[in-house]
């Protein structure tokens, strides 16, 4: 059975504090590294060998998944992709978009 793409949202009061996010990454079994794109960054359709989670530390990610639609995630957001997706993504808003991507 294949795995299914999934997305978790922020629910705190307080904002995401990227060290402590990369420290459940990691425990997680994550390799984990902070990439940054500017306003009106987008990626076409692609997908990825391995699993791969995205974690937003500021600014707003816009992603289209191949069997869900659209999916934007916001600070504290996160998501679980499985190998093999097939998505695209683009930032949305007039800031940059920093986040964590995990891969496993």
């Amino acid at each position: 059975m294949r795995a299914e793409y999934k997305v978790v949202r922020w629910r705190k009061f307080e904002p995401p504090d990227p060290q402590s996010l990369r420290r459940i990454l990691t425990d997680e079994g994550y390799g984990v590294y902070q990439w940054s794109d500017r306003p009106g960054t987008a990626y076409g359709v692609h997908q990825h060998s391995s699993h791969q989670c995205h974690w937003i530390i500021s600014g707003t990610l816009e992603l289209q998944v191949e069997g869900v639609g659209a999916v934007t995630l916001n600070p504290g957001d996160r998501d679980f992709m499985p190998a093999g997706t097939y998505h695209s993504a683009r930032v949305i808003g007039n800031q940059p978009v920093v986040y964590l991507i995990g891969e496993k």
